[in-house]
């Protein structure tokens, strides 16, 4: 038998788990995450995203670039090439998430 207890926290911190928390998930492709950022107090002072790859981590301003942080080599160069291409639609999503808080997806590189 078993006793299923309903507990707001663990379910609270799981869904931040699986959307981010305060970082929305918008695009994913080759095992790269990219999240975007509202930072009230922001130390980078442009809008940009991080980009997730395994224990790596970067962040990007829309015109692909580095900020601060490391992928490998390979995973740069996807995550540079994605920027371009999708620059317009990053700042739509940068400014539907600042004045909204709507999350736009974005396509990945296939």
């Amino acid at each position: 038998m078993y006793i299923l207890i309903y507990n707001p926290v663990i379910n609270t911190n799981k869904e931040k788990a699986l959307t981010g928390g305060s970082m929305p998930l918008i695009s994913q492709f080759y095992g790269i995450l990219i999240y975007i950022y509202k930072e009230l107090d922001s130390k980078h002072h442009v809008p940009h995203f991080h980009a997730k790859y395994a224990e790596f981590e970067s962040v990007y301003d829309f015109k692909a670039n580095l900020i601060e942080g490391e992928l490998p080599p390979k995973q740069r160069k996807l995550v540079e090439a994605w920027t371009l291409l999708h620059e317009d639609e990053l700042n739509a999503a940068w400014v539907a998430w600042s004045e909204s808080g709507e999350v736009i997806k974005i396509d990945g590189l296939r």
